[in-house]
């Protein structure tokens, strides 16, 4: 297990209120031993204006994971702040949820590499993007 804080999905799913995440509707629904899941809606709230999941709302997504699982392997006061993000889009959707799945590449002590497929309702890959993050 790669995870160096104890949290519950019900803990992960409590900091999303109030921000970005919680008005996307996005949830955790999975800690595995090396991954993190979770789900956000394909809807008005991330539909760009021809009705398909905004590639905006993906990289919220990926971000939103890869954050958050930087965070997960870190201790004491060390905080998780992104330095570089980016997505390939690779299938558009139209409605559901999409399934963000985030997976560790890296996680030094200064620098963390995620790496986030987001896949929709069929189990097709939509969007593949990677997350840099510092720790400070």
């Amino acid at each position: 297990m790669i995870w160096k804080r104890t949290l519950t999905l019900e803990n992960l799913n409590a900091m999303n209120e109030g921000n970005m995440v919680g008005l996307l509707d996005i949830r955790f629904d999975k800690i595995g031993d090396e991954t993190l899941e979770a789900t956000m809606p394909v809807d008005s709230r991330t539909h760009q204006p021809f009705g398909l999941l905004h590639g905006g709302a993906s990289v919220v997504l990926a971000e939103t994971l890869g954050s958050v699982a930087g965070y997960l392997c870190t201790e004491g006061e060390q905080r998780v702040v992104g330095v570089e993000v980016n997505a390939n889009h690779l299938r558009s959707v139209r409605s559901g949820r999409v399934r963000g799945i985030c997976r560790a590449l890296h996680a030094g002590r200064r620098h963390q590499v995620w790496q986030i497929d987001i896949y929709d309702e069929q189990d097709k890959l939509c969007c593949s993007s990677r997350l840099t993050t510092a720790i400070v």
